[in-house]
């Protein structure tokens, strides 16, 4: 049965961006215009509908329309400053995120589909250098309060940390299950997914929900450092 109306994506999902990866042009991507919008957009604007309840129960400012350019990206490519000219993305994504100017340095949960993968996950995009080193003193000025934040990674989870770390170890009194952490340039949790029958299937939105939903408490102490911080 389906969740909300959302009812899995589809192998033609994934033959469609495959294909588009091969066909990379606005003559082919008219002539499968049908086939983008029925099995890529539609179902994961679905999706989104059907994650909106328990996200705002997460956080209530965070966008859930399920809208291009609100929650789910542009197939479309901005070109004009790529040296990639390359009219159309070959992936397709979703994040639920505070509408922000500086969104990229915010924490945001997501969901993306290639053609060979689909990850999801929650962090920074683009975390600044000012909003690490705001994490660096928080968990400083109150690590117990950092490890309750992170305390799901005691048991079974399917999350990687991710995001690029410093060579040298910024401080090596640091225990090393929080270097782990202290570490970073910037910052996020993802599972990765090859493509398997779970992307077609009504329960890939349970996997989203529980998923997101162990996340939560780090996300709302990743906010805190965004709220304390300029371009709120």
């Amino acid at each position: 049965m389906a969740r909300d109306g959302f009812s899995g994506f589809s192998p033609h999902t994934i033959r469609f961006l495959r294909d588009l990866s091969l066909h990379n042009d606005k003559t082919w991507f008219e002539q499968n215009r049908g086939d983008y919008e029925k099995y890529v957009l539609s179902p994961m604007r679905s999706l989104v509908t059907a994650l909106s309840g328990p996200m705002l129960a997460i956080d209530p400012y965070l966008e859930t329309s399920p809208s291009v350019g609100k929650t789910i990206s542009r197939i479309f490519r901005d070109t004009r400053f790529s040296s990639d000219k390359s009219p159309f993305r070959s992936n397709v994504w979703m994040t639920f995120k505070r509408p922000a100017k500086r969104w990229q340095d915010a924490p945001a949960f997501f969901f993306e589909i290639t053609p060979a993968s689909n990850r999801y996950g929650m962090g920074f995009y683009s975390a600044s250098k000012e909003t690490m080193d705001r994490f660096r003193q928080s968990i400083d000025a109150d690590p117990d309060k950092f490890r309750r934040a992170i305390s799901f990674f005691a048991g079974p989870h399917p999350f990687m940390i991710e995001g690029d770390k410093y060579k040298r170890t910024l401080d090596p009194d640091k225990p090393n299950e929080l270097l782990e952490w202290y570490q970073r340039k910037n910052l996020y949790l993802v599972c990765n997914r090859p493509i398997d029958d779970r992307l077609f299937q009504t329960s890939l939105a349970d996997d989203l929900c529980e998923g997101f939903g162990t996340l939560a408490e780090l996300y709302r102490y990743l906010l805190e450092l965004r709220a304390s911080g300029p371009g709120k």
